[in-house]
């Protein structure tokens, strides 16, 4: 029988995993396939509070689970494959084994959709990005294109306009779907672009440069042409890994974990944390403030349910 067990490595699990470990209750960390998460394709990060001259995504994931090992956290490479939530103790089906535990903190993260064109996946962290916020910084002075036509699309686009020098939206469509509200201001801002009824078919570039261009096909006439960019922001929409839960935990109509503002789902014992159950912010620092949160709530339930005092602090 354990008493925790995380999903997941990104900054929300092993955070979780610090706290939890720090708590002694041993917790136990399962990698998955894409050890690190989303943050581990992020060249630099600048805006992490701690590291005023930046670091990169994958040295960022390094650093977080030689902390978790320090405090004896036990990091496993294996993936969560079928869970039982139905009772207790909690039931975790990997590749390797089955684990019995008390709690369980989901940290499995969520991955961008792709485009799915040739260049896309030659280019991230050259041009290619899925994160305003994260690369925004970097294309100062330069032109970037933004694929979608959603509130996210617009919202980081209009985000973008604080550097580039311009901004264009590629969309499939010949109306944005974004609220009203943000159309207004795109509009209003004149360095916000719109090519309508078209797809990017292809990421153009080299390795020196990085990304130089894209090709575009207007859906309506099939015509094709190279519009020149530094850089591709995608916005089309994100996937919770959250498909071995589906029927054992409540989930939204697009798959996110549902918790309250303590991180709990609707099943007892089990917490959740990061892009899984927050589709709003998705970075890296407030998925760690959520993975401290559910190690500190999987505690007070194990001291609950064992009738043992809670400290009602973890440093």
């Amino acid at each position: 029988m354990e008493n925790v067990i995380i999903l997941g490595t990104g900054p929300a699990g092993l955070t979780a995993a610090i706290y939890a470990a720090r708590a002694e209750l041993a917790p136990i960390v399962l990698k998955g396939d894409r050890p690190g998460g989303q943050v581990t394709i992020t060249d630099i990060l600048e805006n992490y509070p701690g590291f005023s001259n930046g670091i990169s995504g994958f040295e960022m994931y390094q650093v977080f689970e030689k902390q978790a090992l320090r405090f004896g956290a036990q990091i496993v490479t294996d993936t969560a494959i079928e869970v039982n939530f139905k009772n207790q103790p909690l039931k975790i089906k990997t590749r390797e084994k089955i684990y019995e535990t008390k709690t369980v903190i989901i940290a499995t993260g969520s991955d961008p959709r792709n485009l799915n064109v040739p260049g896309e996946k030659e280019y991230i962290g050259k041009g290619v990005s899925y994160c305003a916020t994260c690369d925004g910084f970097f294309f100062k002075g330069k032109k970037v294109v933004v694929v979608g036509g959603g509130d996210s699309a617009v919202e980081e686009g209009l985000f973008l306009t604080r550097f580039a020098l311009s901004v264009t939206i590629v969309h499939r469509r010949d109306r944005l779907r974004a609220n009203p509200h943000l159309q207004s201001r795109a509009k209003a801002n004149e360095k916000v672009n719109v090519i309508w009824d078209s797809i990017v078919t292809e990421v153009v570039g080299n390795q020196e440069s990085g990304v130089t261009g894209v090709r575009l096909k207007n859906v309506k006439t099939e015509e094709e042409r190279i519009f020149e960019t530094d850089g591709v922001f995608v916005f089309i929409g994100h996937i919770p890994n959250t498909q071995i839960f589906k029927g054992q935990i409540d989930l939204d109509e697009k798959g996110i974990i549902i918790t309250d503002r303590r991180q709990r789902t609707n099943v007892p014992g089990v917490f959740a944390a990061g892009d899984v159950q927050d589709p709003i912010y998705r970075q890296a620092v407030t998925s760690a403030g959520a993975g401290c949160m559910a190690a500190m709530e999987a505690e007070k339930f194990i001291a609950e349910q064992e009738g043992t005092a809670y400290p009602g602090k973890l440093e």
